[in-house]
């Protein structure tokens, strides 16, 4: 049963598609193209002018949902910004202070005692020695990560700029198109009333519409801008089990790193 319209439909076209080639022969193409053409511009005349115009307007009010989202997400941007921050200082802080403690077993070992005491306990030179290399080595990996978080927060910054400049761009488009629709309004109504007046037909130009529907086009793509990253927490990574240290050798690289990091020690 579904079969039998659908055979009908092909068969129809078909035969159109014969007769036009016996009657217009190569032309058929062109005649059949440019009376679609033709209907098509028809119909788009016939629109009415108002209808248009509330097209246009109904495009403008669309984007509001979508500039409140980006509020939203810049917002949420803004917090996540001010969390690394916060992060990013404790970690500073973090270390400082195992830099402090590095250059406290640096300068133990740099004397000729085999036994030390902190606070209330004591310990060999060979503890001492194993304790400055494990902390040694976490002290240069929370350095690489604080980098890291670092240029994270430039990025994001920078990402946050971009997306506040859309959005600025965007209320600055919106209210742009807002006043040329009005604008277009009262000059319909002006050709209206001065049709009825003439007792005449009118006519309108569209190419502000048109223009107006392309702005629109424009700031829906602009509005898909964002980007999130999340951040990587990271702490002091386990002890690295160091087998056989070679005490001149972990003062020689302590000393030189220490000598050349941009961080002060504040006390020894």
């Amino acid at each position: 049963m579904i079969l039998k319209p659908v055979k009908f439909v092909v068969l129809t076209a078909a035969g159109t598609m014969i007769v036009g080639g016996i009657l217009f022969g190569r032309d058929a193409f062109s005649y059949i193209s440019s009376s679609a053409r033709s209907v098509r511009m028809a119909v788009e005349e016939s629109v009415p002018v108002e209808f248009q115009l509330r097209r246009a307007r109904d495009l403008v009010n669309d984007i509001v949902p979508e500039m409140h989202a980006n509020v939203r997400l810049i917002a949420a941007q803004e917090v996540e910004i001010a969390a690394l921050k916060a992060d990013i200082e404790q970690s500073r802080k973090q270390l400082a202070d195992e830099r402090v403690r590095v250059a406290r077993l640096r300068d133990s070992l740099a004397t000729d005692q085999t036994s030390f005491t902190f606070g209330d306990l004591s310990y060999t030179r060979d503890q001492v020695k194993q304790d400055l290399a494990r902390r040694f080595e976490m002290m240069k990996e929370a350095e690489i990560v604080l980098a890291g978080k670092q240029r994270l927060l430039e990025n994001r910054t920078r990402s946050l700029g971009a997306a506040m400049q859309a959005l600025e761009r965007t209320r600055s488009q919106k209210a742009l198109l807002e006043s040329q629709i009005a604008a277009l309004e009262g000059q319909n109504q002006l050709v209206k009333a001065a049709s009825m007046g003439a007792g005449g037909t009118f006519a309108i130009d569209n190419s502000k519409l048109a223009q107006s529907e392309k702005l629109i086009a424009d700031i829906k793509k602009q509005l898909d801008v964002a980007e999130r990253v999340l951040a990587h927490q990271s702490k002091f990574v386990q002890p690295i089990e160091v087998d056989v240290v070679s005490e001149k050798d972990l003062l020689k690289e302590v000393n030189e790193h220490l000598a050349s990091s941009p961080l002060q020690t504040a006390r020894r």
